[in-house]
């Protein structure tokens, strides 16, 4: 295949695609409105529940994220730094060191959760 053949078909695709997730979106919306009316609920009044501490979860997610770039591009050039110091050996430490500290930024996030719910319960 050449390169202008795989082009178009990338092109095709793409099109494709975005008219699937179009077409899901709005199929899967009128369904939700549809179960609402069969059960006589009205789906006009129908607020989603709020979240108040979903912005620092992703905050706490992106932080620990950060951090974890961070320290594993430190480690990567100073404790791991070989002979040559730019070749890709050392990949897996960036993945690892972002699942990790973006684990602990979540766990984190649900031990204030926890805490503040227990504290409004309490008193």
């Amino acid at each position: 295949m050449g390169t202008a053949t795989l082009g178009v078909l990338a092109g095709i695709i793409a099109i494709i695609s975005l008219f699937a997730t179009i077409f899901g979106t709005i199929y899967l919306s009128r369904r939700e409105k549809m179960a609402m009316i069969e059960r006589g609920m009205d789906p006009r009044s129908y607020k989603p529940q709020p979240a108040p501490y979903q912005n620092l979860k992703w905050g706490l997610l992106l932080v620990g994220a950060g951090f974890g770039l961070f320290l594993a591009f430190l480690l990567d050039r100073t404790v791991f730094a070989g002979a040559d110091r730019y070749d890709d050996q050392n990949a897996a430490i960036y993945f690892a060191l972002i699942a990790i500290f973006g684990g602990l930024g979540l766990i984190l996030s649900y031990r204030i959760e926890k805490k503040e719910l227990y504290n409004n319960d309490k008193g």
